[in-house]
């Protein structure tokens, strides 16, 4: 039985939401402010974490940075502000969805069965065990990425995204493209998000240096995996 956490101070949402997840399948925990989510969420394991975002002690931005430095569980954030701002924020930090209230809970079990569905059919088309160009090798199996022997943090996101292009070396692809492959036909984000998670993975390869290849910009196109010569 997979199992969720469920993180809201609302005591009301955090019923009907359990009664729905429950419904689908899922054992149920909740946490009512951002230092419970930490304790409850390391202290146990969980298939997927719902995360408010505005929630007492440490926010659901806050929390969400923490998990993702150690663990990537998919976490879908809620919010009752629907800001490009606040969007973006959740998605930059690693988020794999973000909802906006007020919601119907099937919404929102819906949107939590197409991120496991990606998960899983993630897990299903195995890359194989490693890949490599030049001084960039990626592992699999512990979805780690390494740079000139410097270890670069990824989300699973962000490692599939880097996957797909470094396998696809020259291969231009378009945001629409990257979006069906990575995010499923059923993902309800724009292509925004796509651009948003190639702008984080550059950043953090950037920390070290590679002048033999490059995530390449095509205007009017998408992105590519560019060797340098």
């Amino acid at each position: 039985m997979p199992r969720l956490l469920i993180a809201d101070d609302n005591e009301a949402i955090t019923e009907i939401l359990t009664a729905f997840a429950e419904n689908e399948g899922y054992e149920t925990v909740v946490a009512a402010d951002g230092e419970e989510t930490l304790q409850k969420f390391f202290a146990q394991d969980f298939d997927a974490l719902l995360l408010d975002v505005m929630m007492p002690k440490k926010d659901g931005f806050a929390v969400c940075r923490e998990i993702r430095a150690r663990s990537n569980v998919p976490i879908l954030m809620v919010t009752a502000r629907g800001d490009d701002y606040d969007r973006i924020m959740g998605l930059d930090i690693g988020a794999d969805d973000y909802i906006v209230k007020p919601f119907s809970p099937a919404e929102v079990m819906a949107r939590l069965r197409a991120v496991m569905r990606r998960l899983e059919r993630s897990g299903k088309d195995s890359h194989g065990h490693g890949l490599t160009w030049g001084k960039l090798h990626l592992e699999e199996d512990s979805c780690r990425a390494l740079l000139s022997g410097h270890i670069i943090p990824l989300t699973r996101k962000e490692f599939d995204l880097l996957w797909l292009l470094m396998e696809n070396r020259g291969r231009a692809f378009s945001r629409e493209q990257l979006l069906d492959s990575l995010w499923g036909y059923d993902y309800t984000g724009d292509t925004r998000t796509v651009d948003t998670h190639i702008k984080r993975l550059r950043a953090k390869l950037g920390a070290v240096p590679h002048p033999d290849w490059q995530i390449k910009t095509l205007w009017g196109v998408g992105y590519a995996f560019e060797v340098l010569p």
